[in-house]
């Protein structure tokens, strides 16, 4: 991409009119551009109304909410394809018990893993201890710790018998590299979509699911708190972190066009025809590129993210540079047409493209900086690309977070297992989103609690009794009658 309407600022100060100068680049298409220019607005027009696509005036209990995601007709599906597997390692030589497993004991099972990740324990054993003070007496009421075992062991998403025809073609343009995870994809996709519509900033960003099994799939990321695993490309709303669709990268190959990783995984997940016109999306350095912003906004999408420098059709005038002796809150933007770029330096360089903003609106920032020594608050000026990209990336946290909360990590090299336990918490996520959009009556521990209860078959208020061996004696008849009543006072 050529840029042929260039443009650079001086730096801005808080001395400095907002309307300064900016220096010309020389050329005949040139011409003056200012630092409030804003680019043609997008209107904004969604394809539904934002927000949670139900009957307020129906009845939503976490149970319902989380159905939707994994309705009984996707988990009928999982519970023939865990008793075929089930079937399939018994008939191997498998030495345990197995009876075939039920719709309502794979829920009870989903609600054990989610027990699990609100009680932390040690090991998977130790929730069914009963020689310890420390035992916790409720799994053992749902089931025993050898058939939860061996659900583990077997819980299967796509039929034996299709991954062994999958297989085959394994190296082959049949192969399908996502087969034992598809049907559950496909379900999990559909419905983030359908019972949520999102509102009008989204985000793009990369999810890696830890797992160290060895596959052609699973992925190393330096920059990630969870360096190996599998990497999920994820459309998220940055209001609340619901998970509006999401992408398993497989390779090469993860997408039919050919313009790139990054390009491509970011057309996947923007369907117009889903969303609407006017969106305004988010992103970070891998994938920002002039093509991809250009491209978005030809679609009716705005869009925002920081860059790499050295990235391809980036401009590379030295009018548009800062160098290591600029000081904080020096700011530099060229623009070409609808496409922004800015360079701020903050503590160190920052460079952000934008097809939503203009260069600068006002915002300033609060710094610590050294000044003879003492470290002193500086308040920065601060581009609107910058500012507006901190405040919607937040979402990717929010989601993260949200996410992080619920996640138990069993030890299994089966991938498919691992990706299952992560639809898990996508289900939950966004069932708590839902709930709290609809209600907004319940804390997430309140709700995971009563989802629990629910997916269990129990009351939450019922608690399990315990035996003698459940707690630690209190030693309150040694006290005296005075002593215990201002002991419970």
């Amino acid at each position: 991409m050529q840029f042929s309407l260039l443009l650079a600022s001086h730096r801005l100060s808080l001395c400095t009119p907002l309307l300064a100068r900016v220096t010309q680049v020389a050329g005949p298409c040139s011409f003056w551009w200012w630092a409030k220019l804003v680019p043609q607005t997008l209107r904004f027009l969604p394809a539904r109304e934002p927000g949670p696509q139900l009957a307020t005036a129906d009845v939503h209990s976490p149970m319902s909410l989380f159905k939707l995601f994994f309705t009984e007709s996707a988990v009928s599906n999982l519970v023939h394809n865990t008793n075929a597997q089930a079937a399939k390692s018994v008939a191997k030589g498998r030495k345990y018990k197995w009876t075939d497993v039920s719709v309502d004991e794979l829920y009870s099972y989903m609600g054990l893993i989610f027990y699990m990740a609100a009680v932390k324990m040690s090991s998977i054993a130790d929730y069914w201890r009963q020689d310890s003070i420390f035992s916790v007496p409720f799994p053992a009421t749902v089931m025993s710790r050898d058939r939860y075992r061996t659900i583990s062991w077997n819980v299967h998403l796509s039929h034996p018998d299709g991954d062994k025809e999958n297989d085959k073609k394994r190296g082959k343009a049949g192969y399908d590299h996502l087969f034992r995870i598809k049907p559950l994809v496909d379900t999990i996709r559909l419905a983030c979509k359908a019972f949520y519509h999102p509102r009008k900033n989204l985000v793009v960003n990369e999810r890696l699911v830890a797992c160290r099994a060895n596959t052609e799939v699973t992925r190393y990321s330096k920059t990630k708190m969870t360096k190996l695993g599998f990497k999920f490309f994820v459309l998220s709303d940055s209001s609340n972190g619901y998970t509006v669709d999401f992408s398993v990268y497989t390779g090469k190959n993860s997408f039919p066009a050919d313009r790139g990783l990054s390009y491509d995984a970011v057309m996947s997940l923007l369907d117009r025809k889903v969303l609407g016109s006017g969106y305004h999306v988010y992103m970070d350095d891998f994938y920002t590129s002039p093509k991809l912003l250009t491209d978005l906004f030809a679609m009716k999408f705005g869009a925002c993210g920081i860059y790499r420098d050295h990235r391809k059709d980036f401009p590379k005038t030295a009018a548009n540079s800062l160098t290591k002796n600029s000081t904080m809150g020096s700011i530099r933007w060229i623009r070409n047409g609808p496409l922004l770029c800015v360079k701020w330096m903050d503590t160190q360089e920052v460079s952000a493209c934008s097809t939503i903003h203009a260069a600068f609106t006002g915002d300033r920032v609060k710094r610590k900086a050294k000044v003879q020594d003492t470290w002193k608050t500086k308040i920065l000026l601060c581009p609107a690309p910058v500012s507006a990209y901190n405040q919607h990336m937040g979402g990717v946290d929010l989601s993260d977070q949200l996410l992080q909360f619920y996640t138990i990590q069993h030890k299994t090299m089966k991938w498919y297992r691992k990706v299952f336990l992560h639809f898990l918490d996508i289900a939950a996520t966004n069932a708590f989103i839902l709930h709290k959009e609809l209600l907004g009556n319940m804390t997430r521990k309140e709700f995971m609690e009563e989802l629990i209860a629910e997916l269990c078959g129990v009351s939450k208020k019922t608690a399990p009794k315990q035996t003698s061996t459940d707690h630690v004696p209190v030693p309150g008849a040694e006290l005296s009658s005075d002593v215990r009543k201002i002991a419970t006072v």
